[in-house]
This record gives C-alpha cells, structure tokens and sequence, in this order.
C-alpha cells in the first residue's frame, strides 16, 4: 500500500474489512488472515471499519495486496451476483483439499492466501509460475 493517500489507504482498509465479515470471518480469524501482531485485540477492529487504515507493516501490507487481488477476483468473476463471492469463499474446493477458501487461508497463512488468489486469477497464478518470461 505504499505510495497511496492515507485516504486512499483508508477505502483500501474498509473495502477489506467489508469483504472478510461478508465472508464470515470472526475477529481472532480477522487479527490472522492479516497477520497483526500479537498482542492485537479484536476490539479494536471496529476503527478499521470506520476512519483508519490498517498498520503500514510490511507483512499486513503484502496480505491487504493481495486479499484486495481476492476481491477484484470475485467481483470480475460473479459480476451480476455480489452474494456468490461470499458462497464461493464458504464452499469447499476440490484444488484446496475439499476446504473452503477461507479455511485455507487460515490455516495456511500467506501461502493459502496465495493459493485462493491463483486459483481465482489466472493471470496471478501465471506470473507466479514463471511461465511468463
């Protein structure tokens, strides 16, 4: 998120915020998609909802990257329907071992965050593979 406004760094923090509660995400599971640091309670998660971006932390920034990534995904992939986003991070996948997207962003951290935004966006799982060199 760097070389953005703090008001652009703001709508980035909210669009996030929107997207992990449509997905059912709880605070605690919040506080570890974005990797906070400890210590961080989930009370305090309200404020990123309202009027502030998240921490400028390097290791927030590149998951908030690529959660936005996520989201563009949905959106671009469920264009008429902006409830099939939530079910689709709800539903089991077979590519995922029969977990759903959200689980395995939990469970696996920033590589599972990686691998949900691969499976929804191509062209990320492209570069990824060095194929497009």
């Amino acid at each position: 998120m760097q070389g953005l406004t703090e008001e652009q760094r703001i709508i980035v923090t909210q669009r996030v915020m929107g997207a992990v509660d449509e997905w059912g995400l709880s605070g605690e599971q919040i506080l570890a998609v974005l990797d906070f640091p400890d210590g961080q309670r989930t009370r305090h998660l309200h404020k990123y909802r309202k009027d502030t971006a998240f921490p400028d932390e390097s290791s927030i920034n590149s998951r908030v990257i690529r959660l936005m990534g996520i989201i563009d995904a949905l959106r671009t992939t469920y264009p008429r329907n902006a409830h099939m986003g939530p079910r689709w991070m709800n539903t089991p996948h077979r590519r995922m071992n029969n977990r759903t997207p959200v689980h395995t962003m939990l469970e696996d951290g920033e590589s599972g965050i990686i691998a949900v935004l691969s499976e929804l966006d191509c062209a990320y799982a492209w570069e990824l593979s060095g194929s497009s060199r």
